[in-house]
C-alpha cells in the first residue's frame, strides 16, 4: 500500500466520525487526498474525530446513512473516485437493545450507498464495503474462517453485516458485472488502539478504569478474538481500494485479521494492557449472568489477502498494546493527539 497513490484522489468515507473512520481520515488527509466524510455526529464524548485535528482539512457532512436524499446530495457533490463504506451500528450488545435500528443502518445504509454508486453521473472506480469477522456462521471452530464459508451472523449486529455482504454481492452481480466499478468487501477482526471511547469495548473500558484508578472489570475473559491494531485493517482497506482501482480483477471478498499468535483471549489481552500500563494496573472477572449471546471463539484465515497482495500484519499484540497505552497516556495528560496519530502512522508505515 502506497499512501502517495491517494494524493489528489477524491475519496468518500462513510462513518468518518467513528474510531476507525477518524484514523482513516487522518491517514488520507496526511497523504493529500481530497476527503469527504458522511456520518452522524461523533458517537461519544470525548471522541477521536474532535481530537484528530481534521477540521478544515476535509469536508465533513453530518447526516444519517439511512437518509438517502441527504447521502446522495453529499455523494454527488463529492464526485468520488474511491468510496470506503464504514458507517454502521457496530456494537453487538446495542444490536440486542435496538435490532431494528441496527438492520436499518447496516443493511439499508449499504443499499443507499450502493444506490449512490449506481446512479452517479460519473461512478467511482473503486468501492470497499467494510463489514466484520462476525459475518460467518460461527461453529466455534478452532481454525480460521475463509471467505467461502457460509455467512450467517448470530446476533442482530453480526447478522445485519452478513446481510450487508449479500447486498453488496447482489449489486456487484446485477449492476457492475462489467467491471466498470470495482467492488470489494473487507471482513476485519476486532481492533484496538488509542482514541476508542466506545461503550462495551474492552480497551476503552480499561482506559476508563485507569482514569478512575479502579480495577478493570472483564465480562468475558475466556472468549477468543482476532485482535489487531486499528492501523492494520485501515492499511489493508487502502491497499485493496488502491489495487482494484488500478486493476478491477482484484475486486473480491477479503478477510483482514492478525496472525494466529494474536488471536488471544480477552483475559490475555487485558494482561498485556496491564503490563504496558504499569502502576499496579489489574483486572477482575465480572462475568454477567444471563448476558446476551456472544461468540466464544472466532478466528479468521487471511491467506487470500496475504497471497493476493503480499500483505502481512506489521505489529503483534504486545507492540499494539504499547502504542495503545502510549496514546491513552498522551490523551489523559492533555497532550497533542494529532501529533501522536501522525507519529504512529509514520512508524506503522515504515515497518
Amino acid at each position: 500500500m502506497n499512501l502517495e497513490f491517494y494524493r489528489g484522489k477524491r475519496v468518500f468515507v462513510t462513518g468518518h466520525t467513528g474510531f476507525k473512520g477518524s484514523w482513516l481520515c487522518r491517514m488520507l488527509v496526511g497523504a493529500g487526498a481530497v476527503v469527504t466524510g458522511y456520518s452522524l455526529e461523533p458517537p461519544t464524548t470525548p471522541n477521536l474525530f474532535s481530537l484528530a485535528g481534521l477540521e478544515g482539512k476535509m469536508t465533513s457532512v453530518i447526516g444519517d446513512i439511512r437518509d438517502f436524499a441527504s447521502l446522495k446530495a453529499a455523494f454527488d457533490a463529492a464526485r468520488p473516485e474511491i468510496v470506503l463504506h464504514l458507517a454502521a451500528q457496530p456494537i453487538v450488545r446495542d444490536s440486542y437493545k435496538d435490532p431494528r435500528y441496527t438492520y436499518e443502518t447496516n443493511v439499508m445504509g449499504t443499499v443507499n450507498l450502493l444506490e449512490c454508486v449506481r446512479t452517479a453521473q460519473t461512478p467511482p472506480r473503486s468501492v470497499l464495503n467494510v463489514t466484520t469477522d462476525k459475518v460467518y456462521q460461527n461453529n466455534e471452530w478452532c481454525w480460521g474462517y475463509r471467505e467461502n464459508e457460509p455467512l450467517d451472523g448470530f446476533d442482530p449486529y453480526s447478522n445485519s453485516k452478513s446481510c450487508s455482504e449479500l447486498v453488496t454481492h447482489s449489486y456487484k452481480n446485477s449492476f457492475f458485472a462489467d467491471g466498470s466499478v470495482a467492488i470489494s468487501t473487507a471482513r476485519a477482526g476486532n481492533v484496538i488502539g488509542g482514541g476508542d471511547f466506545a461503550n462495551d469495548r474492552i480497551i476503552p473500558d480499561c482506559v476508563r478504569a485507569m482514569a478512575k484508578e479502579e480495577s478493570i472489570g472483564v465480562r468475558n475473559p475466556y472468549s477468543t478474538r482476532p485482535y489487531q491494531h486499528v492501523l492494520e485493517p485501515l492499511a489493508a482497506y487502502l491497499l485493496i481500494a488502491q489495487r482494484q482501482y488500478e486493476d478491477n480483477r482484484y475486486a473480491g471478498y477479503y478477510n483482514v485479521g492478525p496472525d494466529d499468535c494474536d488471536c488471544v483471549t480477552t483475559g490475555t489481552l487485558v494482561d498485556l494492557f496491564c503490563q504496558a500500563w504499569g502502576d499496579g494496573a489489574a483486572w477482575e472477572n465480572r462475568a454477567e449472568a444471563n448476558a446476551p449471546h456472544e461468540a466464544n471463539f472466532l478466528k479468521l484465515d487471511c491467506s487470500k489477502l496475504k497471497s493476493t497482495f503480499g500483505w502481512k500484519p506489521r505489529w503483534h499484540m504486545a507492540e499494539c498494546m504499547q502504542k495503545t497505552v502510549a496514546f491513552s497516556k498522551v490523551w489523559l495528560s492533555g497532550g497533542d493527539i494529532p501529533a501522536e496519530m501522525d507519529k504512529e502512522i509514520k512508524e506503522f508505515l515504515s515497518e
